[in-house]
C-alpha cells in the first residue's frame, strides 16, 4: 500500500516561493508535477535552445518524480505548453528517449509563458503502483555498483554508516545486491552465508523511504531468501533497526519474530534481531 499522506516536494524554484505553489505533489498513489520550463534551478539561468530547454524541463521534472518515489515509467499523462507551435518538432528527439517506451496520454497547447526566454513548459501526472518485472536487481560488482549499496545501505542505518572500505570488506565476505527502477536506484540487499552446519544465514532487505510500499522490499527480500537456502541456510534471521518502523513492520508480515533488543557499546541507538520460524514440515500423502 502506498503511502497516502498528502506531501508537497519543493525543487528550489524562487517562481514556487513567490508565487505560492510546489514543483510536485504526492496525494496517496497519484503524483502532479507542475509545469516546468527550462530553468535550471540551481543557477536560476535559462538556455536560449528550445531543445536545450526541454531536455531541462526533463531533467527538473526527473528529479521532482525520483523524490515521490517515481520514474519516467510511472508517468500516464504528458502537457506540452508552447508560445510558438514550429517549436515543438525540434524537441521530439529529446521527448521520444523520454516517452517512447512509456507512451504516456499526451497533448500539445499553444499559449503563452510566464516570461518570454520560456520556450517550452511541461507537466505530467504519474500513478505510483506495484513496480512488477520492471524492476531490476543486480549483483553488486565493481566500485560504482559498491558505492550505490554503500549509499542506500547508509540512508538506512545511520548510525551504522559505512566507509567505502568497510563497504569493500563486507563485498568480499557477504552477497550484496542493488535493485534499480530502470536507471534509478531505489535499494539494496545484504545475505550473510550461515556458519557452520544448520547456521542461520542473515537476510536484510533495504529500500529508500520515496520507493516504499511498491513490491521493492518484498523482491529483495524474496531473492536473498532464495540465494540463503541455496548456501544451505536451515534458519533466517535479520536485523533491524529499532527507529526503522517501516523495517520492523516489514520482517514481522514475514513471519519473523523479535528475539533480542540490544545497544552496542558507546552507542545509544537500539537495534533488533528477528529470526524466521522454520516452516513446517510436509505432512504425509
Amino acid at each position: 500500500m502506498t503511502d497516502q499522506v498528502r506531501r508537497a516536494i519543493l525543487s528550489g524554484s524562487v517562481f514556487e516561493e513567490e508565487i505560492g505553489y510546489a514543483r510536485a505533489v504526492v496525494d496517496g498513489d497519484r503524483v502532479h508535477v507542475s509545469g516546468t520550463t527550462g530553468y535550471d534551478y540551481a543557477t536560476m539561468t535559462i538556455s536560449d535552445d528550445v531543445v536545450e530547454q526541454a531536455g531541462q524541463c526533463l531533467r527538473n521534472i526527473g528529479a521532482a518524480l525520483a523524490e515521490a518515489g517515481c520514474t519516467f515509467e510511472d508517468v500516464v499523462r504528458v502537457r506540452y505548453l508552447l508560445p510558438a507551435r514550429e517549436d515543438f518538432e525540434p524537441c521530439w528527439p529529446v521527448l521520444r528517449k523520454t516517452f517512447g517506451q512509456v507512451r504516456p496520454a499526451a497533448t500539445m497547447m499553444v499559449c503563452g509563458l510566464a516570461d518570454p526566454r520560456m520556450r517550452i513548459e511541461i507537466e505530467v501526472d504519474a500513478r505510483r503502483g506495484p513496480v512488477g518485472s520492471r524492476l531490476r536487481i543486480e549483483q553488486v560488482s565493481g566500485t560504482a555498483m559498491l558505492e550505490q549499496w554503500r549509499h542506500v545501505h547508509n540512508v538506512i542505518v545511520p548510525p551504522a554508516e559505512m566507509s567505502l572500505a568497510e563497504a569493500e570488506e563486507r563485498l568480499g565476505r557477504y552477497r550484496l545486491e542493488n535493485a534499480y527502477l530502470g536507471d534509478v536506484l531505489v535499494g539494496c540487499s545484504t545475505v550473510r552465508p550461515p556458519e557452520g552446519d544448520g547456521g542461520a544465514a542473515t537476510v536484510i532487505a533495504r529500500v529508500l523511504p520515496a520507493y516504499r510500499g511498491r513490491g521493492i522490499g518484498t523482491a529483495l527480500y524474496e531473492n536473498g531468501l532464495a540465494h540463503a537456502r541455496v548456501l544451505g541456510a536451515e534458519a533466517i534471521e535479520t536485523c533491524v533497526l529499532a527507529a526503522n518502523e517501516d523495517g520492523l513492520r516489514f520482517a514481522k508480515a514475514r513471519g519473523f519474530t523479535e528475539t533480542e533488543r540490544y545497544v552496542l557499546d558507546g552507542e545509544s541507538d537500539e537495534w533488533v534481531d528477528l529470526s524466521l520460524a522454520p516452516a513446517p514440515a510436509p505432512g504425509p500423502r
